[in-house]
């Protein structure tokens, strides 16, 4: 991370966290105490594809994916979107709520914040978003409001558009001109031994894939990241949840995790 601890701070929130209330309650409790003593502005970008896979099934719809993304036809999105602008982000606002930080719930289009396009016709209502304009956001910030955003966007046309909640972050981090953190229930990326490996660039992770010290769903991990923070120019990080009473050092500018440098 950086030295500049004012900049806001976006946190891509993954993994089993958006389906434990506990886990949940401690991470916002984490930003609440954080926030009471320090200016730092944060900022969370969500998924759900869990909630999404459930409300499927019970609507005895197909899940479909083609190269790990979720095909979206597009009578399904309203469906989709629900589940994640509506049921998903609503939730972890009523629970930041209920932790003590002012939250409001958002999406990718609130304020002209990430610009979506459609990605590809072969998956239906699926999105690519790029950086937008992050004036309405940034007030928001100032104002001591936590936006939790949800990964729908909207076209220029006005079309529901689900963006992977990764890319999306990176959308957001760039139009805010924030830090990024991908925050899930990985601990970052270790090596051969079982230890965190603090830094990783490009050549650095290549050589241990090769090695096959990282394999099968951490290369898509790794991968994202590395693309991530080539996108934004800066190191991001790869941290975990899992352990509250470091979330503090983490809001602070300090690595938890594995931070994956730009070149």
């Amino acid at each position: 991370m950086t030295d500049t601890k004012l900049d806001p701070l976006v946190i891509k929130l993954g993994g089993a966290a958006l389906s434990c209330s506990e886990t949940l309650s401690k991470l916002f409790s984490a930003i609440a105490q954080y926030q009471a003593q320090a200016q730092r502005r944060i900022v969370i970008v969500h998924g759900g594809g869990y909630l999404v896979d459930d409300l499927m099934a019970k609507l005895q719809l197909p899940t479909v994916k083609k190269d790990g993304l979720r095909v979206t036809p597009y009578d399904q999105i309203g469906v989709i979107a629900g589940a994640l602008a509506g049921t998903a982000n609503k939730m972890l606002q009523g629970q930041a709520i209920k932790d003590g930080l002012n939250a409001v719930g958002l999406c990718l289009a609130d304020g002209g914040l990430c610009v979506v396009e459609e990605l590809d016709p072969e998956l239906g209502a699926v999105g690519k978003s790029s950086a937008g304009d992050g004036t309405v956001t940034k007030l928001l910030l100032e104002a001591g409001v936590v936006p939790i955003i949800s990964s729908i966007g909207l076209t220029k046309d006005g079309q529901m558009m689900n963006v992977n909640a990764d890319q999306a972050a990176v959308s957001v981090a760039s139009a805010l001109d924030a830090e990024l953190v991908l925050l899930s229930d990985v601990s970052g990326v270790l090596d051969g031994k079982g230890h965190l490996i603090s830094t990783l660039d490009e050549a650095k992770a290549k050589s241990l894939i090769e090695g096959k010290v990282i394999t099968d769903g951490m290369i898509v991990k790794v991968n994202a990241a590395l693309d991530a923070a080539k996108e934004l120019g800066r190191p991001i990080e790869v941290a975990t949840w899992r352990y509250p009473e470091k979330l503090a050092k983490l809001f602070a500018g300090e690595s938890i995790g594995t931070q994956f440098l730009p070149k």
